[in-house]
């Protein structure tokens, strides 16, 4: 990954407006920063989210807090718990989506 030239920044996630997203179940919390191309995100997912689409892109996501679990949709599913990430390339792997039962807390690059 190329990051994008910016001057060094701290972030305070608590000041940046957040933007809800309906899920098929549930609701993620986006606060989003956009640096050149690159997105970070701290994303929120109620108790029982389940996304409302297949996502075939590309991202680093590391679980602050709860359970997540990614679906790919060749049926295959990776739980993930709190200190765990996982990453997944734009190319290669099947579609996948996102689901919660306890909800989860993520910090997302993409």
């Amino acid at each position: 990954m190329q990051l994008p030239v910016s001057p060094f920044t701290a972030i305070d996630w608590s000041q940046v407006e957040p933007t809800v997203h309906p899920g098929e179940r549930g609701d993620a919390t986006w606060r989003t920063l956009k640096v050149g191309d690159m997105r970070l995100r701290r994303v929120d997912y109620s108790p029982g989210y389940l996304a409302d689409h297949w996502c075939d892109r590309g991202h680093v996501i590391f679980v602050l807090e709860g359970e997540l679990i990614s679906e790919l949709k060749d049926g295959r599913t990776t739980t993930l718990t709190a200190g765990m990430s996982y990453h997944v390339s734009d190319f290669g792997d099947p579609a996948h989506r996102s689901s919660t039962s306890v909800g989860a807390k993520l910090f997302i690059v993409d």
